[in-house]
């Protein structure tokens, strides 16, 4: 899971792409074990066939792609991070699978891809954490063959589950984001979806909408589960750091730790079961 990239840290190298230097910082792969059940869930609704060549980006180390390429799919798994990728093609590798690559990549310049190469294009919690979300969508759009389809899943800015309340909690402990930036959120919003794709030249009718629900499952308490954010997650490791530059750690740690026990719906108090809304947008080519 991915929440906002307001957290960069401000001492980054003015000359590293700073979104980069984000996703690479912690180990993201420790919470994408908690996803891999709802991934392979979502991916099973797709109606992915045997062949179907498929692009998966912002892909992670895999929640998505890999269940694609069990379904027989061709898949390439496009992510900015080179760890991520790097713990793609391993676990790739482990399970033997030779329909799938991993590469690093940028959603907002897919230069080496060409136009209407991809059945299907995915991103599930992905290229919404790029900048320059019209260049996202346009690129999308170009990669995607006549016919083919879009799917992104997107988190919900307001929410009242766990992804966006962790965005409210932290934005306070966190410096205003710079001018000019616009809120990955915005991609859980329909009217900026379609704004967006229309410019890249879907039309409004062969955008859709639908609510659904991501559940974070782990063997460990929610405590735990909140120390694995703090520990590798890079959004929420800039988050701490910012709120212990004001003394403000612990206020932070009281109010993730309350936010976490509160969303949990397991009966099990050492186990975590979190259900998170997101919104699933499919464009049609």
């Amino acid at each position: 899971m991915r929440t906002s990239n307001q957290y960069l840290n401000n001492k980054t190298n003015n000359n590293m792409n700073a979104n980069k230097a984000l996703w690479e910082k912690g180990d993201f792969t420790r919470l994408a074990e908690t996803m891999r059940d709802s991934g392979s869930a979502l991916v099973a609704k797709l109606g992915i066939k045997e062949g179907m060549d498929v692009l998966d980006l912002g892909c992670g180390d895999g929640t998505t792609a890999i269940p694609e390429a069990r379904l027989g799919a061709n898949v390439q798994g496009v992510d900015i991070a080179r760890n991520l990728v790097e713990a793609g093609n391993a676990r790739v590798k482990a399970e033997g699978l030779t329909n799938i690559t991993f590469r690093e990549g940028d959603a907002i310049d897919l230069n080496d891809i060409d136009d209407e190469s991809f059945d299907l294009v995915v991103s599930v919690f992905g290229a919404m954490f790029a900048p320059k979300p019209f260049d996202v969508a346009k690129e999308m759009f170009r990669v995607t063959r006549r016919g083919g389809r879009i799917v992104m899943g997107n988190w919900i800015p307001g929410d009242p589950t766990l992804v966006a309340q962790i965005l409210k909690v932290c934005s306070a402990y966190t410096p205003a984001p710079p001018e000019g930036f616009v809120s990955p959120m915005l991609w859980g919003v329909e009217s900026n979806v379609k704004e967006r794709f229309v410019a890249a030249g879907a039309s409004e009718e062969s955008i859709s909408f639908e609510r659904e629900t991501f559940t974070f499952q782990a063997p460990y308490s929610p405590a735990v589960f909140l120390d694995t954010f703090r520990k590798y997650y890079g959004p929420t490791m800039n988050a701490f750091e910012a709120a212990a530059s004001n003394g403000k750690e612990a206020d932070l740690q009281r109010e993730l730790e309350a936010l976490f026990e509160s969303q949990n719906q397991s009966t099990d108090k050492n186990a975590t079961s979190i259900p998170a809304t997101f919104l699933k947008v499919t464009v049609r080519r």
